[in-house]
């Protein structure tokens, strides 16, 4: 085994971990997948040292090759879970050719991991607007001057353009660019997982065949 992989824990340790575990199976309304949520959800802003709306966002190019990046949470309810990027970005680009994701959120504080599967659709102007307004000065200067995912010669041009943004728009407001928007994943499929000694993890899916259709509950093995 390569010497700086962690190895796998002992006997010991596993105890250990047992007995720091929490009580019970899944803290919270366990037959809404979004009310289960949005309880995590608020565990992690409360134990979660940094970006507890982090979560790993996975999408297809055009040749069907996977591709993954970390990206913040910017709204979830029963309508479906919310991010915001630059549409010509690598994601824009490959969710415009195939708009369906899946999301990771891990918490590693927590032991806890949440998995998310279903159809993306733009978010409405108004919504756009609304949360970009909400951003610093600075990130929405930010959004005009960043070509995301596209070659920068050097960090001074990336400079450079941020002050040429920022001149352009001097103390008057900072419009959304046409080219950053955001999308909405309506999940057909949700995972909760807690983490269990001696990896006999508890899982709990829930899934269904279309966005208007009842969930189904089903446990499954670690």
């Amino acid at each position: 085994m390569t010497a700086d992989i962690p190895p796998t824990p002992t006997r010991d340790e596993y105890q250990a971990a047992l007995s720091a575990a929490e009580d019970g199976a899944f803290r919270g309304p366990s037959d809404d997948p979004f009310a289960l949520f949005s309880a995590w959800l608020a565990d992690a802003r409360a134990r979660e040292p940094n970006d507890p709306n982090a979560m790993a966002l996975a999408t297809v190019d055009a040749a069907g090759l996977p591709d993954v990046r970390m990206v913040l949470l910017k709204g979830a309810d029963a309508a479906g879970f919310v991010f915001y990027t630059n549409l010509d970005s690598a994601k824009g680009v490959q969710i415009a050719v195939n708009p369906r994701a899946a999301l990771c959120f891990h918490w590693k504080s927590l032991r806890r991991q949440v998995r998310v599967r279903g159809p993306l659709a733009p978010v409405d102007a108004a919504e756009a607007d609304s949360y970009f307004a909400s951003r610093a000065r600075d990130s929405q200067i930010g959004a005009w001057a960043s070509a995301q995912s596209r070659a920068l010669p050097d960090r001074f041009a990336l400079e450079a353009a941020i002050a040429r943004e920022a001149l352009r728009f001097g103390l008057g407001p900072v419009q959304r660019p046409p080219h950053w928007s955001g999308f909405r994943l309506t999940p057909l499929r949700i995972e909760f997982w807690r983490d269990r000694p001696f990896r006999l993890h508890d899982r709990l899916e829930f899934s269904r065949p279309d966005p208007v259709a009842d969930w189904a509950k089903q446990r499954l093995f670690p």
